[in-house]
């Protein structure tokens, strides 16, 4: 299984200084399993990653939508950024070692990338949704990654 790479934009967002990520993550992920794994009235779920360069284990919270078969959707935005979240290049490096937590329960996944007309119709479905995420678009020129995490453990997930 492998992941063709949109190239990076040359303008968006900026984003936050790594320190930040790393002081305020963990806070907000402890806020965000207290509240239910919610945050700004959207859905999450934590994607478990292996580093691309490290090999250390990752974990990012995310907005998740369900894709109507039994799997969830995420949107590599960064915020509308230039570059692509760490998070998807890590995706990228090793989709074979990406798993979701949700509810409480782990389950490994396929990870897909939508392209086309497929990832157009979601796009247009995850806009609807969450109107933020239009202005992610609106910010930078790079071409802003949807994927698909199919459970391969055999078990259903949580809704």
């Amino acid at each position: 299984m492998s992941i063709d790479k949109p190239p990076a934009g040359t303008r968006g967002s900026r984003t936050p200084p790594r320190l930040i990520g790393r002081i305020v993550m963990p806070l907000m992920t402890r806020i965000h399993r207290l509240s239910r794994d919610r945050f700004a009235g959207m859905d999450l779920l934590y994607l478990h990653t292996v580093g691309a360069n490290s090999g250390q284990p990752r974990t990012n919270p995310l907005a998740r939508f369900d894709d109507g078969a039994g799997g969830w959707v995420v949107v590599a935005s960064a915020g509308g950024a230039a570059t692509h979240p760490a998070w998807y290049h890590n995706v990228v490096a090793h989709p074979d070692q990406v798993s979701v937590e949700l509810g409480g329960r782990t389950h490994h996944v396929r990870v897909e990338q939508l392209e086309g007309d497929e990832r157009a119709a979601m796009w247009g479905t995850i806009v609807s949704r969450a109107k933020g995420f239009a202005g992610y678009e609106a910010k930078t020129d790079r071409l802003i990654p949807v994927l698909r995490l199919t459970p391969t453990d055999g078990a259903a997930p949580p809704a």
